[in-house]
């Protein structure tokens, strides 16, 4: 029921939704028909923005990245890319530092490897760091079609949507600086080897390449940023990130600062509070040489969007499947609104 209008015309009696409208437009002054009648035609006057984080820029990185191929370290594409990355973000950044060696693999076979440190406010004493992936896994492992295990993933979630995001983040803040340092580390060499049997990156030297290789060389002898994020895998269309319990455990008050700041925006549907499984993710090196990261990582990557098979039929995590369909705007802006209001924290 409507309540009744009282002394306009003492109105008791139920009105259409339709008529309602009308009413109320005609007691409105014309200052708010006007701005009523501009959010009914555009929709988006009447929303704000949480961020100035741009989702749809972000989505376009993805594409940019698709385009060269998957980024396979020790192929033409990887290097494209490489060189491309540095150039976007020396546009964007105040200094940009590349870390360049070869990574030679349990089997003796060489790689070529480049990790990419963008830096805001190089001199600020106080700094933030955040951590993604840019390459892409040689073989889709977790396919069901057994004949296409062999072939290199797209990597629109996993190994793009990471980069595109920290593209994103270095348009808004070359236009608008953040308060405290801002690194952005782009490493390489995550996803080339087996996970099955990782305890740690000397017994299973041929993942987390980059993020191991930045732990034993820091830009300097004393750094040690406030916090860090590592941001993998967070533009799933469906996107539900849970608490990884690897971090959880190293880093509570990260992992709290992470939720809450989700929370404080209105994200808690998409940025879930509870503990789920331990991943092994280019947190791991840099936890164990004392940089206080945590893994914000949507594992589930699948068909139905959470509590996936990795090796169901609807898995898109390594394999064929992870293509730019499976990637949104939304999810990007979302992410990328998290990103920036923890700057501000």
């Amino acid at each position: 029921m409507l309540r009744p209008l009282g002394k306009q015309g003492d109105v008791r009696r139920r009105i259409a939704p339709r008529s309602f409208l009308a009413y109320a437009f005609a007691l409105a002054t014309d200052s708010v028909k006007l701005f009523a009648a501009f959010c009914i035609l555009t929709l988006a006057a009447c929303t704000h923005d949480r961020t100035a984080f741009d989702g749809n820029a972000a989505l376009g990185y993805v594409k940019t990245q698709l385009d060269f191929g998957p980024r396979v370290p020790g192929t033409p594409p990887h290097e494209k890319e490489a060189e491309w990355l540095v150039a976007q973000m020396r546009l964007r950044a105040d200094t940009v530092i590349e870390q360049n060696w070869t990574h030679v693999t349990a089997q003796r076979r060489a790689l070529p490897m480049h990790n990419i440190l963008a830096r805001f406010n190089p001199a600020s004493t106080q700094r933030i760091l955040y951590v993604t992936h840019w390459d892409t896994r040689p073989t889709s492992d977790q396919d069901t079609n057994l004949g296409a295990r062999a072939l290199p993933i797209a990597g629109a979630n996993d190994g793009a949507s990471g980069p595109a995001l920290f593209l994103a983040l270095g348009d808004l803040f070359k236009k608008e600086h953040p308060a405290v340092g801002l690194d952005l580390l782009f490493v390489d060499g995550e996803d080339w080897g087996s996970f099955s049997t990782y305890s740690d990156t000397a017994s299973n030297p041929d993942v987390l390449i980059g993020s191991a290789y930045f732990a034993t060389h820091l830009p300097s002898a004393d750094y040690k940023p406030l916090f860090g994020v590592l941001w993998d895998m967070i533009g799933d269309r469906d996107l539900q990130i849970f608490q990884e319990a690897n971090s959880a455990q190293a880093a509570p008050e990260v992992v709290q600062r992470v939720w809450q700041t989700a929370a404080d925006l209105g994200y808690e549907k998409y940025f879930i509070p509870q503990v789920k499984v331990p991943v092994t993710d280019d947190q791991v090196p840099l936890l164990a040489h004392g940089l206080r990261v945590i893994d914000v990582i949507d594992i589930d990557y699948c068909r139905r969007g959470v509590d996936c098979d990795p090796m169901g039929p609807d898995n898109f995590h390594h394999t064929q499947q992870d293509t730019f369909d499976k990637v949104s705007a939304k999810s990007l802006k979302i992410v990328g609104d998290v990103a920036v209001a923890l700057m501000a924290r």
